[in-house]
């Protein structure tokens, strides 16, 4: 049976991750395991509602189902999540294994930071006479970084210069907050240390990039190193000087540890990894060349990833507009589906995109609300492609994780990513063997833009309808229900618009004035006007029932005769009329009574040049009526 393991952590370390699956995918060749990796993009800086909708895909998997739990420490620096998933994996029974953070009851994976850190100072002092430091921490509860600082802190102090540390700034790891720093630290005129040691290559990295903007020159007026000797620092100039973790070693020493346990042997409770210091132009110091091969190499590459990354934002930009231009829910889910059967080739033959059931429906009811912790137990497949085969069915059970999920197929990795809008959770996407869609941040980007374009959609959709309901109110009789004067004005004026371009029309308007309103208010009180109001004008929709009805004033309706009440006009002026009570002006007047008076003209073309030249012609119609019905002598 193929083992499944569980992996845990953010994705923005994508360098160092990459190494360390890429070690732990190597070491479990032998096996038959399956890797898991659950991930999303969470700041510090977020609110509390982004965190949340990202890191609920940490409680998608129930861990009952798996051999064991891995949690790559170095990207996952949130103690809560990290206490939460240890928990977990203790009450499910199975190993949980830590790089970067020790907790207990888990197996520990780490580096030996504090060796390489104090030979980083040792380099920095005895080579090139650095006196002053100024150390850029990550936050104030990562083992990594206080561990680093420590070494810095014990190596100054056993010499004797405890006071050559002179700041450590925690960035919690944001390159914004580095920019900030030494903005101001320059603008305050404040004189430079000797040497940055910053607790990453990322935070060095930005350290040159602000120091050079404020006229400081690295290495001339001050040195700046690292932590991880990921490719990125390599290439960059200057090369930064930088601690090697050696991720790819921690991943295979990990998956080493997996192959022990899984074949019931015992093991040792943790694993150090040397660690070593790397010299490189940010300190001064000659790279040997090897910077420029990477340079080199990575410049020829520019080529390929950037026709790669100008189809990916097209690919993204027709995802955009296929979801924005979809009018319903069922349109967006059948036309988002149709594109990605289409052309996967970004996707690949094996990825899934799995909707909260009641995504669509939060679309009409804002009483329905996404705002949740983990996911329904069965879930709406969107689109759902294993091996190059879609899943049949439209529904799916949440805890089997993947549609068509193959347990004899040879060994995977699948990403498992959060679709959400703050806390709303609309489901979650899966990537199938993507270490270099990580490395390049395409999964964040394709992720977080899927996110947006969903939470747009769902709110341009609900304020259309709130909209529509909206126009609706506004353009209804509360009274009787039909349309009122103001949807009226609007008909009146698309008719106009087709008169105006010569199109070839068929209607008419027929007239309706109630008799006897005012003598039924004043025998029988308003409410009884109101009732008789009712009446009347149930009785014209039911005679004009294919045509709109509007009710135009107190006692005057309107409606435009088209199609079948057009053809039969004469035919309906007689059985409404033959439906009329018998014309009366004395008191009481009947529960039943409804009296009156119509009148019905049809467009003429070579006539009419406007709506209301036909309009004329049925008010003057409704009141020869209305004379008829009162025994009124008519005057023509």
């Amino acid at each position: 049976m193929k083992k499944k393991i569980a992996v845990f952590t953010t994705g923005w370390c994508c360098e160092i991750l990459t190494q360390f699956l890429t070690g732990l995918k190597e070491s479990l060749r032998s096996e038959k395991a399956d890797l898991f990796l659950f991930t999303g993009y969470p700041t510090y800086v977020d609110s509390a509602a982004n965190k949340k909708g990202e890191m609920n895909i940490f409680r998608l998997p129930d861990l009952k189902d798996f051999d064991g739990t891995v949690i790559f420490g170095s990207g996952l620096d949130f103690k809560e999540e990290v206490d939460r998933i240890v928990k977990k994996s203790n009450e499910a029974g199975i190993p949980v294994i830590l790089q970067g953070v020790r907790r207990e009851g888990a197996y520990y994976i780490g580096s030996d930071n504090y060796v390489a850190t104090r030979d980083m100072c040792s380099h920095l002092s005895d080579v090139h006479g650095v006196k002053t430091i100024i150390f850029m921490a990550g936050t104030d509860d990562s083992m990594d970084s206080n561990l680093r600082l420590k070494a810095v802190k014990d190596y100054l102090e056993e010499n004797g210069r405890s006071g050559d540390l002179i700041d450590v700034y925690y960035s919690k790891w944001e390159n914004a907050a580095i920019t900030r720093y030494f903005n101001a630290y320059c603008s305050e005129g404040k004189p430079l240390p000797d040497a940055i040691i910053c607790a990453n290559d990322g935070l060095a990295m930005e350290t040159c990039i602000t120091l050079e903007k404020n006229n400081v020159d690295v290495p001339g007026q001050v040195l700046v190193t690292g932590y991880d000797h990921i490719d990125n620092s390599r290439i960059f100039y200057p090369s930064i000087a930088s601690v090697d973790q050696c991720f790819i070693q921690m991943g295979e020493a990990c998956g080493d540890m997996w192959k022990k346990l899984f074949a019931g042997e015992t093991v040792s409770e943790e694993v150090i990894i040397p660690c070593k210091f790397i010299p490189a132009e940010s300190c001064k110091c000659d790279d040997k060349g090897y910077c420029d091969d990477l340079r080199r190499r990575m410049g020829r590459e520019m080529f390929s990833k950037r026709a790669e990354n100008t189809y990916f934002n097209r690919k993204l930009n027709l995802i955009d507009s296929t979801v924005l231009s979809s009018i319903t829910f069922s349109e967006f889910s059948v036309r988002l589906h149709d594109l990605l059967l289409l052309d996967h080739s970004f996707e690949g033959d094996s990825f899934h995109v799995l909707l909260e059931p009641n995504f669509g429906l939060s679309i009409n009811d804002p009483n329905i609300t996404l705002d949740k912790e983990g996911y329904s137990s069965n879930m709406d497949v969107l689109y759902s492609m294993e091996n190059g085969t879609e899943y049949a069915s439209p529904r799916f059970p949440s805890s089997s994780l993947i549609p068509g999920y193959d347990p004899e197929d040879e060994n995977r990795l699948y990403a498992f990513l959060a679709l959400h809008e703050g806390s709303d959770a609309f489901g979650y996407v899966v990537f199938r063997d993507c270490l270099d869609k990580i490395l390049n941040h395409l999964l964040q980007t394709y992720q977080s833009r899927l996110g947006l374009v969903f939470d747009k959609f769902r709110h341009a959709l609900s304020l259309d309808l709130i909209n529509k309901r909206l126009v609706d109110i506004m353009k209804r009789d509360p009274l009787t229900n039909v349309s009122n004067r103001r949807a009226y004005e609007d008909k009146e004026l698309f008719l106009q618009s087709q008169i105006n371009s010569d199109a070839n029309i068929n209607f008419a308007i027929a007239m309706f004035d109630i008799n006897n309103l005012k003598l039924v208010n004043d025998s029988k009180g308003h409410e009884a006007g109101d009732e008789y109001i009712v009446r009347a004008c149930r009785l014209i929709c039911n005679v004009f029932k294919h045509s709109p009805v509007y009710r135009v004033g107190g006692d005057e309706f309107i409606a435009v005769l088209t199609g079948n009440d057009y053809i039969n006009r004469f035919d309906l002026f007689d059985e409404i009329t033959s439906k009329l009570s018998p014309y009366t002006n004395a008191a009481p007047i009947p529960d039943d009574y409804i009296s009156i008076a119509v009148g019905i003209a049809e467009y003429i073309p070579t006539k009419d040049r406007s709506v209301q030249s036909t309009v004329k012609r049925a008010d003057e119609k409704m009141y020869r009526h209305k004379a008829e019905i009162k025994g009124l002598e008519i005057n023509e």
